[in-house]
């Protein structure tokens, strides 16, 4: 991200939006002209409409308008984090293109940021959408993900969320996993904070989005835990797993071992023996996994020169050249 005197950048990622597009850069610059020096920053991820023709007379008319177009689609992680990569503001406002997201939300969301927050996370609390296929397991989404990450949050699948660009800059997106920001800043020490926004029916365009999603945000979920948890010290997860795989190999072995003197059980064909010879497999390969995941953490770290911590801030004292 390169250095500049724009104090907010808005990350609009949208995939054939071409009705919606004008509408939205109205709103934008209707809400924050005259407040803050901005540009926004339109993410075309490979629309087969006319929205790149639209987005293109924009930017002819209007240089804070930034165009980034991709060569098809790679998804909406993908295409927020060109523009987080792009993005010259010291705040960084992500929204939706639909105009379900209102861009009269951004300055109070500026002035929460303002109260010494590093995210806020936009909670639509009254959605407009259809209650089988989005509210419902939005709701279901939002639960697990608030009781696996341990960040309490009702929406964190609203895709209008202020971010300080320190904070995005310490943080990596994979996957669909864009959604799950709050919860990676918050683990790098990042400060939360949730308002209600405004949410509105969408008038033109087709949702992208259904129920076919909400397999990719339960795996998502599974690795951004693992990261979150274990990303440092992956053998205590194989670790444990080794371990309690032995623990039910030792307890098969003994009644193994009972049944044989006690019953004189006939050992051949004794699946309770089939299942003992499987945990201790089990547990040897878990071992050597986290044994193998402790390398692989160890030699990208240190390749890559990558702390395994986040600084905030430094004070220290100096003489009066300013050596330290």
């Amino acid at each position: 991200m390169a250095k500049d005197s724009t104090e907010v950048s808005v990350v609009v990622p949208l995939l054939d939006e071409q009705d919606n597009i004008g509408p939205l850069y109205e709103q934008i610059t209707q809400t924050l002209s005259g407040e803050h020096s901005y540009e926004i920053i339109f993410v075309d991820d490979g629309s087969g409409d006319e929205s790149f023709a639209v987005l293109a007379k924009l930017h002819e008319a209007d240089a804070r308008v930034r165009v980034i177009r991709f060569r098809r689609n790679f998804g909406q992680t993908a295409a927020l984090s060109a523009g987080f990569a792009h993005a010259r503001g010291k705040i960084i406002i992500a929204m939706d293109a639909d105009l379900q997201n209102d861009p009269a939300d951004i300055p109070k969301m500026i002035a929460k940021l303002d109260e010494g927050f590093d995210v806020v996370s936009g909670w639509r609390k009254k959605r407009h959408d259809h209650v089988i296929t989005r509210l419902l397991p939005s709701k279901i989404a939002n639960w697990l993900i608030s009781r696996i990450t341990g960040v309490k949050l009702h929406d964190f699948g609203c895709t209008l969320k202020a971010y300080r660009r320190e904070v995005l800059a310490e943080t990596k997106l994979y996957g669909e996993m864009h959604r799950f920001i709050p919860a990676l800043a918050s683990w790098s020490g990042a400060e939360i904070a949730e308002m209600v926004v405004n949410h509105r029916p969408r008038t033109a365009g087709a949702a992208k989005y259904g129920l076919g999603r909400t397999w990719k945000v339960v795996l998502d979920l599974i690795t951004v835990k693992f990261l979150g948890s274990f990303s440092t010290k992956p053998i205590y997860i194989f670790g444990s797993l080794g371990l309690l795989s032995a623990a039910g190999s030792i307890l098969l072995a003994l009644t193994v071992i009972y049944q044989k003197v006690r019953f004189e059980t006939d050992m051949s064909g004794n699946p309770l023996l089939i299942m003992t010879a499987v945990f201790v497999i089990a547990t040897i390969q878990f071992i050597l996994m986290g044994l193998l995941a402790e390398l692989l953490v160890r030699t990208y770290h240190e390749s890559q020169n990558r702390p395994t911590y986040v600084i905030k801030e430094i004070l220290e004292a100096t003489d009066k050249k300013g050596e330290k």
